[in-house]
């Protein structure tokens, strides 16, 4: 039983073939979406020896080679220790109250990039931000190890405790645990949000599991002659899991048996913390579809979304920006003149917290403009403003909102961790020459896959056609033919190809093998 007033969260894992997808629900409408594919595997946090390539004197920059395709990108602030960037990094503010010795507690001296590195030279660095489309990932050389409660800077001084820790009594714990830790004296400990209910001994082990680490590190680097990866953070279940736990969430639902297994290993080290519910998911209808996930990811790939009120947002995105528009749309609360003020603050404040949801799901960075309807009364523009914020308060990216100007705009930017829902998702349309998108050939793939589980397993389909364009049937047979035969023998079906050019790039149709009916998906 949930007690009354509590919030239901739970976590969807859907996995498949070429991608894994991670659903949070709160009171069963998706409050967070990740999507990884196998391709295109997440990199942020790694650490790598790499090696430079070319050095751009008149920015300050130099390009290295990590081994991960587009070389890295590294700016001389972030070779230089800056105590505000791993703020940034973090998302999260912690406040450093240690002394340290006055020869590491330097401010760092104007530099040339040139003095620092050199072409060929191996470097230590490590992933700050994904490379997102032809652009690499951002490096730098201030490596941190981030455990579940600690996160050890092992070439930098600090010590501090998150200032999200707000009870004086617990920062007086933490500050006396980590002035205690016996560590060289150019290494920093950062006590993270989640160490307030963590035990000595438990904090105490960590740190010295995470010295361990950085040994192991350093020993790699030393023994590797080539660019390389040398530590890989946590993959997607084993991350799945520790927010379970820490934010104490109800149930996390998996429908795939080993993946199902493998996290219930990874949660039997902290099964006594949080008693989570890890559930198979054994239905024959898709979990996603059942969950209304689907129709969410759907609607987060789309312009225009609609408030309850009857108002819309668009959504557009530009070279510098995304733009978000607030419209009152068919709303009918505006039912007199005295009403109007209010039904459009009414529509305000649902479209404030629509908009930081949809940040979420679209995981959408960089400057971002809210439009909102415009207002008379100064005191009507705070109350939106301070519910965008309140609702933003739950975005893990680190947001930065300024004032409403006076013509309703509210300008903000987001924290940019990896490549946007329509980034991953969609490729630009040959059909209006790039101005808009269609889906990627490896998107409706996975969408057949969906859909073969479906039609066999819910409309007991056994022989089945399968209609796409040419240019999708060419993709299939190189990448996914051999895959989709051995799912259909399997499920103990019969699957055949054949072409349609006159269906669209992202269109497929089922049609029985026995009756030559068309089937519906």
């Amino acid at each position: 039983m949930i007690p009354l007033g509590r919030v239901m969260q739970e976590i969807l894992l859907n996995v498949e073939s070429k991608e894994i997808r991670y659903a949070h629900l709160k009171n069963g409408l998706l409050h967070d979406l990740i999507i990884e594919r196998k391709k295109t595997r997440q990199i942020a946090g790694n650490i790598y020896r790499g090696r430079v390539t070319n050095i751009l004197h008149n920015i300050q920059s130099a390009f290295i080679d990590i081994n991960e395709g587009e070389n890295g990108f590294i700016h001389i602030s972030d070779i230089l220790e800056n105590t505000q960037k791993f703020q940034e990094r973090f998302s999260m503010d912690f406040e450093i109250d240690f002394d340290v010795p006055e020869e590491l507690d330097q401010a760092p001296k104007e530099e040339d990039i040139n003095q620092i590195l050199r072409v060929d030279q191996p470097v230590l660095v490590q992933v700050v931000k994904e490379p997102i489309g032809t652009k690499g990932a951002r490096l730098t050389s201030n490596i941190s190890l981030a455990g579940r409660f600690l996160v050890l800077l092992p070439n930098t001084p600090h010590r501090g405790v998150s200032r999200k820790i707000d009870d004086p009594k617990a920062r007086e714990r933490l500050k006396k645990l980590i002035r205690a830790f016996e560590m060289p004296v150019d290494m920093g400990i950062i006590c993270r949000t989640a160490s307030i209910d963590a035990s000595t001994e438990i904090l105490i082990e960590e740190a010295n599991d995470l010295l361990k680490f950085w040994q192991e590190i350093v020993a790699k680097f030393h023994k590797a002659h080539i660019p390389t990866c040398l530590y890989e953070e946590s993959d997607l279940f084993k991350r799945t899991i520790l927010t379970a736990v820490d934010k104490k969430m109800h149930r996390v639902l998996i429908d795939d048996y080993k993946t199902y297994q493998y996290c219930k290993k990874i949660h039997e080290k902290y099964s006594e913390e949080h008693p989570l519910r890890l559930e198979y998911y054994r239905d024959k209808a898709p979990m996603f579809e059942r969950f209304n996930v689907e129709r969410e990811i759907d609607k987060a790939l789309k312009r225009k979304i609609w408030l309850p009120s009857g108002g819309y947002l668009f959504f557009d995105r530009t070279e510098a920006m995304h733009t978000i528009d607030v419209n009152s749309g068919r709303s009918k609360q505006q039912r007199s003149t005295k009403d109007v003020e209010e039904a459009l603050v009414h529509i305000n404040l649902e479209a404030a917290e629509e908009i930081a949801r949809q940040l979420r799901l679209r995981n959408i960075g960089g400057l971002i403009i809210c439009d909102f309807i415009d207002m008379r009364f100064r005191r009507n523009q705070r109350r939106v403003l301070d519910r965008l914020k309140e609702s933003m308060r739950e975005d893990d990216a680190k947001c930065t909102i300024l004032a409403m100007s006076e013509f309703g705009l509210v300008e903000m930017t987001r924290q940019r961790h990896r490549e946007s829902l329509d980034q991953t998702l969609l490729t630009a349309c040959p059909y209006c020459s790039g101005q808009g998108e269609i889906k990627t050939h490896e998107t409706v793939a996975i969408e057949i896959e969906r859909a073969i589980k479906k039609v066999i397993l819910t409309q007991e389909q056994y022989g089945l056609e399968l209609i796409t364009h040419p240019r999708l049937d060419h993709y299939l047979r190189l990448e996914d033919t051999d895959f989709l035969f051995n799912l259909s023998d399997q499920l103990h079906a019969h699957l055949k190809f054949k072409t349609n050019d006159q269906l669209h790039l992202n269109d497929f149709e089922f049609y029985s093998s026995i009756d030559g009916h068309k089937i519906d998906v």
